[in-house]
């Protein structure tokens, strides 16, 4: 192990910055794989403790995190997904094939119904995603109404014939997923004018406030999210923008070799390791840039920005179905979350939601289950976990006014130090990664504002950044109590092992 390099975080206690929605730790559950099937939905006949259906064990693994919301039912799947197929006695659905992810048949066993059903054991607020690729504004209104009207209309009343007699609260709408690509490879003025009609019949009624969120950009693609700006806004007029959506999407991954070989998720040389960081690390500039063009239209940010697919994104596992993105998830996982969830709370003021990709067995899970009723939580999930406390809490300024050389490898830099903070309930919480894979990180936390009470803290870390969990070793990724952890004249210094991610709680 290389010598400890010697950083100072200055960390403003008293000074707020914007509020940290606790829907930047949402979720993301499509029909792929075994995310529903097997993952969240094991069947009513299932001998594993189940409740109509839905796995019990996964439903208290992931209220432990607080979980905020949940997206379905994709994804590319929500562009070929028609709801009505999805409803009523099981034995009376019709199948169909998901052709986006594996050509198996899905036998709909898992609609609206059932969905609601999971937003309310888990206690997160429902994101339904429409259909624009296949559906219609008729189809998609009539969900709304299905949902959410209370009193009596057809859709009312085919809810209640249903078993259902009061309306549900679905605070979420996507307009369409990825409508550049698998949502129906359209132009991006093509589809503003069909986010503005279909959510103009997306209908908020009693005191169901309906959130809009427009299908939004890949990566940096910063002309896409123009043209949703200029279907609301214009630019440099004064106006507040068109209130028909509320937000726009977009969606980024974290690859860190090609599209066609992205890699092993468990077995990973160093220089893999660099790269993925790079990557992760460059969420920052993706954001500024979509905020910036979002800016231009509305400068009072109105409208929200919105991640709704985010997450590393691996070559799946040896043995097992391509359609169906299964991948391990290892310590280096974690750290790309740790990573993401500094630079969300950065930019608190525009981004308002974001979806890991995506809850159960598929890409960056959380949770990885099989059926003999085995669950295994990942390093992800650790994160997540450990991070709870920045949930609806005040941002507070981060400064690193010390700190390593950045690695430099293909012409891309990587900072070595990551961190962010915030105050809620007289608790402050930092957070803290030290992303070099060979040297420890001597930090001092230069806490200003407050006096520093009651400091505790949570490592995350393992023997190598490949470490991940199996059902023989769940534990190999854990959080553990943080011991290096000792008073100085600025406020606390705390050592991190090279690869780990840290949280510091104290009472100010």
């Amino acid at each position: 192990m290389s010598k400890a390099s010697s950083s100072r975080v200055v960390i403003d206690l008293d000074v707020s910055g914007p509020a940290i929605s606790r829907h930047l730790y949402g979720h993301f559950a499509e029909h792929l794989g075994r995310c529903i099937y097997g993952g969240f939905y094991v069947g009513e006949d299932s001998g594993l403790p189940n409740e109509g259906g839905i796995r019990l064990d996964v439903v208290e693994a992931l209220k432990a995190l607080n979980i905020p919301n949940l997206r379905w039912p994709g994804g590319c799947f929500a562009d070929e997904y028609h709801w009505k197929d999805g409803i009523g006695p099981k034995a009376d659905r019709p199948s169909m094939i998901n052709t986006h992810w594996g050509n198996v048949e899905e036998n709909n066993h898992f609609g609206t119904h059932e969905f609601m059903a999971l937003c309310e054991l888990l206690g997160a607020d429902p994101y339904v995603n429409g259909n624009v690729g296949s559906g219609t504004v008729q189809e998609m209104s009539e969900w709304v109404e299905y949902l959410t009207r209370d009193g009596d209309s057809p859709m009312v009343r085919q809810r209640k014939a249903n078993g259902r007699d009061e309306p549900w609260k679905v605070p979420f709408w996507g307009v369409g997923n990825e409508t550049w690509g698998c949502g129906g490879n359209m132009r991006a003025e093509a589809y503003a004018d069909l986010a503005r009609r279909y959510a103009t019949f997306c209908r908020s009624y009693g005191d169901n406030q309906l959130y809009r969120i427009a299908a939004g950009a890949s990566d940096y693609d910063l002309v896409w999210t123009e043209a949703l700006m200029k279907a609301i806004s214009c630019l440099g007029c004064g106006r507040e923008p068109k209130n028909i959506f509320q937000a726009i999407s977009f969606h980024y991954y974290t690859i860190a070799g090609s599209w066609d070989s992205k890699g092993s998720a468990t077995e990973f040389a160093l220089d893999d390791y660099y790269r993925t960081l790079i990557k992760a690390q460059d969420i920052d500039r993706i954001i500024r840039g979509h905020s910036a063009v979002m800016d231009a239209y509305d400068p009072e940010r109105k409208v929200g920005l919105v991640l709704d697919e985010w997450g590393t994104w691996w070559d799946v596992e040896p043995g097992t179905n391509p359609g169906f993105l299964f991948q391990q998830n290892a310590l280096r996982d974690a750290l790309v979350a740790s990573v993401h969830f500094d630079v969300f709370h950065r930019h608190a003021d525009r981004l308002v939601m974001a979806n890991i990709a995506q809850t159960v067995n598929v890409l960056q899970a959380m949770v990885l289950t099989d059926d003999d009723g085995g669950l295994v939580l990942t390093p992800t999930y650790h994160v997540f976990e450990m991070n709870k406390g920045h949930h609806d809490a005040t941002s507070v300024p981060v400064h690193l006014v010390e700190q390593p050389e950045p690695y430099e490898l293909d012409g891309k830099t990587m900072d070595l130090l990551s961190a962010s903070a915030s105050v809620k309930d007289g608790k402050a919480l930092i957070s803290v990664s030290n992303l070099d894979p060979s040297s420890p990180a001597d930090i001092v936390l230069d806490l200003r504002g407050a006096e520093v009470r009651n400091p505790t803290g949570r490592l995350l870390t393992a023997s190598k950044p490949q470490s991940h969990n199996t059902p023989t070793d769940p534990g190999a990724v854990a959080p553990v109590p943080l011991t290096d952890l000792a008073a100085d004249p600025r406020g606390l210094r705390v050592t991190l092992p090279p690869h780990s991610f840290a949280t510091v709680s104290l009472d100010v």
